[in-house]
């Protein structure tokens, strides 16, 4: 599996912070619940989850979405989140391709 490196570092780097791996947890817990099927958690829902403030928690969802980590989908004023579980599966055999 090729894989390019700038894209490995960059997921790295986001998942290095222990709050953006708080926040992926909090992501996969919620899509783990009946009701979090296909659906998403707001900043708002976020915020609540790993107690941060809402600048805060837009920082580190920036960093997340960049690294390709988890979808942004904006509806009105809102933007849903999810966990790009398929981009977390590749970091992980790419990391065992490679370690």
């Amino acid at each position: 599996m090729t894989s390019s490196l700038p894209s490995l570092d960059r997921m790295l780097q986001a998942i290095a912070d222990p709050t953006r791996r708080r926040i992926l947890r909090t992501l996969k817990e919620h899509a783990a619940t009946p009701a979090g099927k296909n659906s998403g958690l707001c900043a708002g829902d976020i915020e609540t989850g790993v107690n941060l403030s809402q600048p805060t928690i837009s920082h580190h969802m920036a960093v997340l979405t960049k690294a390709g980590l988890v979808d942004a989908v904006k509806q009105g004023q809102w933007r849903w989140y999810r966990r790009n579980d398929k981009a977390l599966r590749r970091l992980v055999k790419t990391l065992r391709a490679q370690l």
